[in-house]
């Protein structure tokens, strides 16, 4: 596995690229940072998604969604014929797409809807790639592991990724939004003595009650001194606002609540400390920015990933980890007293946090990319053996580009 910056293709090509992903942010954004990046360096792209996908806030205006069916795979055998079905008839729509399209390289990005764009892309003899934003290697990359011509990860350490695929394997990082990225070189917000403690307390895209139960008792356990200093804002369902509300009014703490905030990059930018899930966007852009958090996993995700994800940046000391079990107002009153009793260990915390970041993700991805798309990049990227179908793809495509060169010539 590798993690050395590659420059960017100098070449002026350009080429079309497919990126696949399932219909939530955990997936999207970094299709989304990527798409961006691509873009920026003169290539086209287009995104297979679902319909939740397709209707995302985030997605770039000239990024062109295609929405194919993709079926899900449960518990119940039953269910899987169905499923199959939907593969089978997304993998034909997203070979007649790239009829047209023509694609150099197809990005998966996890979730079922990513699932036929890359089944097309083997048929199609086109170079595919998966990218895995978890510290765990999720189902879909997992059933595409040995098909796919490169894995990029996120963590130097990933669960369920067998070691005979090292080889293809690529520490990338997990990219993030431009906005929040653009924040990375800020000073941390200046935490003083006597000054406001700013918290931001979110639970996903679909909020989380359990945020909405314990954060406002928790922060009411605070000692006088930092508890009257609070300022919180804080991510809820709607069916939770009004008794959030009531709680933090009861005990006079100053919040603001809301189902959904725009300006998230805004907030996080003053934000001192943050409380909520423990999903691979979330700590990436807390580890892009150099934010300290208190994280408690989601416990019914899958394989427990959120929980994974976490260690690295608990071990780094930029973040403390509380399962959902243990998470009661008291303990997590304790949480943060250790973590903000004075100003030099939250910004410690922060520091921590900060070099767990990979602000270069979407440039290493995109330039990894650009290897699959038949330009003579000179092995940059390239970890041990050289897959053979990858070389076959960049061969025929200097074959090509150099007969036609000829016949100018002859011409």
């Amino acid at each position: 596995m590798t993690s050395e910056t590659v420059q960017p293709v100098q070449t002026g090509a350009s080429r079309h690229f497919v990126l696949a992903a399932g219909g939530t942010g955990g997936h999207l954004i970094p299709a989304f940072a990527l798409a961006t990046e691509l873009e920026a360096r003169g290539h086209h792209v287009a995104l297979i998604t679902d319909e939740r996908g397709a209707n995302i806030p985030g997605k770039p205006d000239s990024l062109t969604a295609h929405v194919l069916p993709a079926g899900r795979f449960g518990k119940n055998p039953f269910s899987w014929i169905n499923g199959a079905r939907a593969v089978m008839e997304g993998r034909n729509m997203a070979l007649r797409l790239f009829e047209s399209f023509e694609p150099s390289a197809v990005i998966g990005f996890g979730g079922y809807p990513a699932l036929p764009a890359l089944l097309a892309a083997t048929s199609a003899d086109v170079p595919s790639i998966v990218h895995e934003q978890n510290a765990v290697l999720g189902r879909v990359n997992r059933l595409l592991a040995s098909r796919v011509e490169a894995i990029a990860t996120s963590y130097s350490k990933v669960e369920r990724l067998k070691p005979k695929f090292r080889s293809k394997t690529h520490l990338v990082g997990n990219p993030v939004r431009e906005d929040v990225l653009a924040l990375r070189d800020e000073e941390f917000p200046a935490f003083t003595e006597d000054g406001l403690l700013r918290v931001l307390v979110t639970g996903g895209s679909q909020g989380a009650s359990v945020l909405s139960d314990v954060v406002p008792d928790g922060l009411s356990m605070l000692p006088d001194g930092l508890r009257q200093r609070l300022q919180v804002t804080q991510q809820c369902r709607s069916e939770d606002v009004d008794r959030v509300r009531e709680r933090y009014a009861s005990h006079n703490i100053a919040a603001e609540l809301g189902t959904y905030f725009e300006d998230m990059h805004e907030r996080l930018a003053d934000t001192h400390l943050f409380i909520g899930r423990a999903g691979a966007s979330t700590i990436a852009e807390l580890t892009a920015v150099g934010r300290p958090g208190i994280l408690i996993p989601l416990p019914i995700a899958t394989d427990d990933h959120q929980a994974v994800n976490t260690r690295d940046v608990v071990k780094a000391g930029g973040a403390r980890m509380i399962r959902q079990s243990s998470f009661t107002p008291k303990e997590l009153a304790k949480q943060i007293q250790a973590m903000a009793k004075n100003p030099s260990s939250l910004a410690n915390a922060a520091h921590g946090a900060w070099n767990c970041g990979y602000p270069d993700a979407a440039k290493n991805l995109a330039d990894l990319v650009e290897s699959m798309a038949g330009i003579d990049l000179m092995d940059v990227v390239r970890v041990g053996e050289t897959n053979p179908r990858a070389a076959k793809v960049a061969n025929k495509t200097q074959t090509a580009t150099r007969d036609a060169s000829q016949k100018d010539v002859a011409a």
